[in-house]
């Protein structure tokens, strides 16, 4: 533990500061220790114990509020985590509420992985006893918010295990898969471990609860908070589904938009509450990122309808022009069923750049390969073009369109009308 004298004189506590050393004396000379650093709007760049050398709780700890507790991972090399400090500030920016940093470092640095996996028990264990006593202090275990980076996401599911899963919510940030994964419920992070569990996972290994295409969790969940990004998700049975737009729909999240990660994922407790009626339930969501920091892209949904069978099973292109004369080219994802004759077709796009205020839309029909035909018209009945990311925008249509095979037309489309009851 480290002290560092603050402008109000009174010490600041620091994380542990450990090295490749530290992990070298663990092989002969295992330690674990707990620190847990206390962060409010009153002391935000300097660290307090959350309780006295006399065991009272600190002046500056609000029962009533909300307490997020942030709990590292494994740590072979000894260094603070570099996310640490930024996290803390962005989580005050966003609410006035405690924070609490669980520094194990002294237990998660050492070269033998199983070590560190065994201590992420004894460390749950030593943290039920801390919130036990702030409990007997007036605090609720439905306004602590567990967020746990690899092991100590696990940390997090043993500490709701310990209260029969009553705490308000659980964020596993990548939890750890070694020695994790495919063990029972009892034996790693589960989504019976609080009211509200939610885990982003950069990887296909381990827990699937939301899946991102990079190894990125952590910053991802701080630029849900730290910029305006709308990180939406589509609830999902497969990958493979997500990608054939078959879940564009967005289930049951329909009415209150499709499930966003990161910190505002909280907005979905009520949908979850609905849905829960007959017990927990367990909700697995896709979605991809850019690959630069904030990470954010923008959805919409392309629908079609055809008059005739001409289109057969061709594709398209979809490009956007703003008003400011922006344009680019969509991801499209492959569409959800066979252009059919009056069947409505729907097919994902996404955008690196939010089009706000669309002047024109840029569509390409490909005809199959055997099908090719550079003379034949293509009609489209119908096209609706409707942004996920920010449902409240209103959808643009274009009704009867005439295509030609690889020949790009743009379309000036309007907003749609409602349709009468």
């Amino acid at each position: 533990m480290c002290w560092v004298k603050s402008e109000n004189k009174r010490p600041c506590l620091e994380f542990s500061h450990l090295s490749i050393k530290d992990s070298f004396r663990d092989l002969f000379i295992p330690r674990i220790e707990i620190i847990l650093m206390m962060y409010t709007r009153n002391n935000l760049n300097c660290a307090e114990p959350l309780f006295e050398h006399n065991n009272s709780l600190n002046v500056n700890f609000n029962t009533q509020k909300k307490t997020v507790w942030l709990v590292h991972g494994y740590r072979p090399m000894g260094s603070i985590p570099s996310w640490l400090q930024n996290f803390v500030s962005i989580l005050l920016n966003e609410e006035d509420m405690n924070v609490i940093v669980v520094d194990w470092n002294r237990g998660a640095t050492t070269f033998i992985y199983d070590r560190a996996v065994k201590n992420t028990r004894k460390v749950a264990v030593s943290l039920s006893g801390h919130i036990k006593n702030l409990l007997k202090h007036g605090a609720s275990l439905d306004n602590f918010h567990f967020i746990g980076m690899s092991l100590g996401a696990h940390i997090s599911g043993f500490v709701g295990k310990i209260f029969h899963g009553q705490l308000g919510r659980i964020t596993g940030l990548d939890p750890a898969g070694p020695k994790f994964s495919r063990k029972p419920p009892h034996k790693r992070l589960d989504y019976t471990d609080a009211k509200f569990v939610d885990v982003i996972h950069s990887n296909s290994n381990g827990i699937k609860f939301i899946k991102c295409n990079h190894e990125r969790a952590v910053h991802l969940f701080m630029a849900s908070l730290e910029t305006n990004c709308n990180f939406i998700s589509f609830p999902c049975h497969s990958y493979k589904d997500y990608k054939t737009s078959l879940c564009v729909d967005c289930d049951s999240f329909k009415e209150k938009s499709c499930p966003w990660l990161g910190y505002q994922a909280k907005l979905l407790k009520d949908v979850l509450k609905e849905r829960m009626k007959g017990g927990p339930v367990r909700t697995t969501v896709f979605l991809d990122t850019s690959g630069i920091y904030p990470f954010c892209t923008y959805y919409f949904v392309l629908s079609i309808i055809v008059p005739d069978k001409t289109m057969m099973d061709g594709s398209f292109s979809l490009k956007l022009l703003n008003q400011l004369g922006m344009m680019e080219e969509s991801r499209f994802y492959k569409k959800n069923k066979p252009l059919c004759k009056l069947q409505e077709v729907k097919i994902l796009a996404q955008f690196y750049n939010d089009f706000a205020n669309i002047s024109s839309i840029g569509l390409t029909y490909f005809q199959s390969s055997n099908l090719q035909c550079s003379t034949c018209t293509y009609k489209i009945q119908s096209l609706v073009l409707k942004s996920l990311t920010y449902p409240e925008r209103p959808p643009l249509c274009k009704y009867n369109i005439v295509l030609k095979e690889r020949e790009e037309v743009f379309l000036n489309p309007n907003a749609c009308t409602p349709k009468k009851t």
